[in-house]
């Protein structure tokens, strides 16, 4: 399982631990009112207050606000319908990925770093990661996540944070992120990179030749 030369795992979270549904979310927008959903979920990363909210630049109810501000019918479009449809972005994390994960935290430190907000990462913390008694803090190191760090992949700022913070050298750090911008960004700064396709079970990258 140990890859040569490899300290360090850096995960992404969405698109490769949890598999993503844009077309339902935008589907579940558009049920609430946003008839603009395709244009505003953009397809690689987030754009506008989307992107905001991921940075942490403004709050849960201030995205909600934004988000009502689309619909025409804004004072009967109540956060939990809000919440909802922005969750059914996210699909389940697959058990099996939890496993490799705690399997590989025996060869390697393993760290999160990801483009996330609030109201998925509460959904993650909740009702994603809790499996076999473990909880999400179980399974990483230290976790790095956008909108509490104020930065955003794939500027460089958030991959020297988290080498900083960690006290890691990119030259034994892989990093798997299902954005080949991010992977781009991590590249030049040293790191080992892997771009998972949708839905891939990337488990292959740590088994024995």
């Amino acid at each position: 399982m140990k890859k040569n030369g490899i300290k360090n795992l850096v995960i992404d979270f969405g698109g490769v631990l949890v598999d993503l549904e844009r077309q339902r979310c935008v589907e579940e927008f558009k049920k609430i009112g946003i008839t603009n959903a395709d244009k505003l979920l953009g397809t690689s990363h987030q754009e506008g207050f989307f992107e905001d909210y991921e940075k942490g630049l403004i709050t849960s109810e201030e995205f909600r606000d934004e988000i009502r501000k689309q619909t025409v019918n804004k004072e009967v479009v109540s956060d939990e319908l809000i919440d909802a449809a922005w969750i059914s972005f996210l699909d389940d994390i697959p058990r099996n990925k939890l496993d490799l994960l705690l399997a590989l935290r025996e060869h390697y430190v393993v760290y999160l770093l990801s483009n996330t907000n609030p109201i998925h990462w509460n959904w993650a913390c909740e009702f994603g990661f809790p499996y076999r008694g473990f909880r999400v803090e179980d399974y990483f190191e230290n976790m790095f996540l956008s909108y509490e760090l104020h930065q955003l992949k794939p500027d460089k700022e958030i991959y020297q944070t988290l080498i900083k913070t960690a006290g890691i050298d990119p030259k034994e750090s892989f990093l798997i992120d299902d954005s080949i911008e991010n992977c781009t960004a991590a590249k030049s700064l040293g790191f080992s990179t892997y771009t998972p396709q949708p839905k891939e079970d990337w488990s292959f990258l740590f088994e024995q030749p």
